[in-house]
């Protein structure tokens, strides 16, 4: 877990990087997401320590998971996280700084095809 420079301050994870990934995945597919995967970058890049990348029947489902993860970074009280792509409507972002989750439509996801930039990275299918 790496500590990341917010303005003046110093972001200190409450959480563990790999539980949270697993939390995003497991309110994900409590909300009836498909292709839940969890991507391990830890050693491979700086961005993040893990993706979470899941798609969504529809526009408004993907609405729905969105806030549904912004939820739970709230009811976890995530001190800092950004959202975005909520008007585009076709991949939502939910950075939370050690984890990063990628919410697509299935035309999107197969269009950005994120999963194939970080071949090397272990992934996790949750069924």
């Amino acid at each position: 877990m790496r500590l990341r420079k917010s303005g003046k301050t110093k972001y200190v994870p409450k959480i563990d990087s790999s539980k949270l990934a697993h939390l995003c995945a497991d309110k994900l597919s409590e909300n009836l997401a498909e292709d839940i995967h969890i991507l391990d970058l830890q050693g491979l890049t700086d961005i993040s320590d893990f993706f979470v990348i899941a798609s969504a029947n529809s526009k408004i489902h993907l609405k729905a998971l969105a806030e549904e993860i912004e939820e739970l970074f709230r009811d976890i009280d995530l001190p800092k996280y950004h959202i975005e792509g909520m008007q585009a409507l076709n991949w939502i972002l939910a950075d939370a700084y050690d984890v990063i989750v990628h919410l697509f439509t299935h035309e999107a996801r197969q269009y950005y095809d994120i999963e194939s930039y970080w071949g090397d990275a272990p992934v996790e299918i949750i069924e």
